[in-house]
């Protein structure tokens, strides 16, 4: 059903998650009469508002790219006295809002122009208490918690009362597509007929949300899954989905594939991700969390929950780059993060995580072949010697670069010696079978 409904809805930022899935899956619910936006990108709010307020996605499905235009949308930039203004009063309106940022720290920086100010300010300006709830969507386990210390150091007296911030899981690969011949060779609509960008999502919408809890609360986007408990549920995307889209870029990036399409044809990483996927992060999960009893933390759940992101990791019509994916190597090979997170999650459930340690192995030199640039590993300390060629990387040196990556959290780990010796292993495997790592 589409059309306009009774809710209003105020969404924080303006990329592939907060439109082409947050406002798009409001539009389309039919249940909202009003759809305001804030973004800070100039070019984009002015050619959303000369095209009427209307914007196109792309949804990938497994055979076809579908277009779908939302419209009604009044996009602000909160910079602009005026904009400012429209978000302020929009928030104060409205039952339903959602933050889609590049991080939480996103929310207090710009001062009185911030999220966190703007959401303060619109929440205090109501008359009366009105039930709303707060999408947050910033990929991080706390978002929601991290969102109401903002408010309530902003926001006083009932301001907060009827409001409830909700965490999410968005297992849903999107991206924008800036590459004209991309565009052109996909057919994509671009975001106005003004701006030469593509939004590209797939269509999965199954996400998870915290319980909403407000009585008698009806949320106006009907389609998202609530739990009681989202903790289980992230630990499966950070540790499973998160950790074989890695693993697949790294190897990719090995064997030359540009996109993670091309190394779907390869039964080689695609075999190795399988088993990584099922019996090193899915053994190591449904070990940690099978007594909630929910069918994902199952030996067929979980099998199913890996082959169904498989399919739609490797689906050509996302045109998922192996770059985009692998890209900060530094942040995704942190002790406590998808690689190397999954790994010691596998070691405390006995679990040795052979194919998880080629991922790790293959970023590794994803990383080495990129930090010249600056770009690949700005966290590293500049004195540390890194050779110049992945494949010249020795045991004294790949423990240096860990230690570097891994840092105070590396040295507390009680896992750390037996990742660095599985990494090593992972890279004389590599080199073995003519990879250059």
């Amino acid at each position: 059903m589409e059309g306009p409904g009774g809710k209003s809805f105020t969404g924080f930022g303006f990329g592939p998650i907060q439109s082409a899935l947050f406002l798009y899956e409001a539009y389309r619910s039919g249940n909202f009469e009003s759809f305001t936006a804030a973004d800070i990108d100039q070019e984009l709010v002015e050619a959303v508002r000369a095209n009427g307020g209307r914007y196109t996605v792309n949804i990938a499905r497994p055979g076809r790219i579908d277009r779908f235009t939302v419209e009604g949308v009044e996009l602000c930039n909160p910079g602009d006295p005026q904009g400012r203004r429209k978000i302020v009063a929009a928030v104060a309106r409205s039952e339903e809002l959602c933050t889609a940022l590049p991080s939480v720290a996103a929310y207090p920086a710009g001062g009185a122009a911030s999220v966190a100010s703007l959401l303060a300010e619109g929440l205090a300006a109501r008359e009366r208490p009105l039930p709303t709830i707060i999408y947050t969507a910033e990929n991080h386990n706390r978002a929601a918690e991290l969102l109401e210390e903002q408010l309530r150091a902003r926001a006083a007296g009932r301001a907060l009362e009827g409001v409830q911030i909700l965490n999410t899981v968005i297992g849903k690969m999107s991206g924008v597509i800036t590459d004209p011949a991309a565009i052109a060779r996909l057919e994509l609509a671009p975001i106005t007929p003004r701006i030469p960008r593509a939004v590209l999502v797939e269509e999965f919408n199954r996400i998870l949300i915290s319980t909403v809890r407000l009585p008698g609360y009806r949320r106006g986007i009907e389609v998202f899954v609530e739990k009681d408990d989202l903790l289980p549920f992230e630990e499966a995307k950070l540790y499973g989905h998160n950790a074989i889209h890695a693993l697949i870029a790294y190897l990719a990036d090995l064997k030359g594939w540009r996109t993670i399409a091309e190394a779907g044809k390869d039964p080689w990483i695609m075999g190795t991700a399988r088993r990584a996927f099922i019996e090193e992060s899915g053994a190591a999960l449904i070990h940690r969390h099978a007594r909630l009893g929910d069918r994902l933390f199952s030996a067929e759940g979980y099998a199913e929950y890996a082959d169904d992101l498989l399919r739609r990791m490797i689906n050509p019509n996302l045109n998922d780059l192996v770059e985009r994916v692998g890209r900060d190597p530094a942040r995704k090979l942190a002790i406590d993060d998808r690689l190397y997170g999954t790994m010691s999650l596998a070691l405390e459930a006995g679990i040795e995580p052979r194919h998880l340690a080629l991922g790790a192995a293959a970023g590794i030199a994803f990383l080495l072949r990129r930090a010249g640039s600056g770009v690949a590993a700005p966290s590293l300390p500049t004195g540390l010697r890194l050779p110049e060629a992945p494949g010249r990387l020795s045991e004294p040196e790949l423990a240096s670069l860990l230690a570097a990556l891994w840092g105070e959290a590396g040295r507390a780990s009680p896992h750390a010696a037996r990742l660095q010796e599985l990494s090593w292993k992972a890279v004389l495997e590599l080199r073995a079978m003519a990879l250059p790592a």
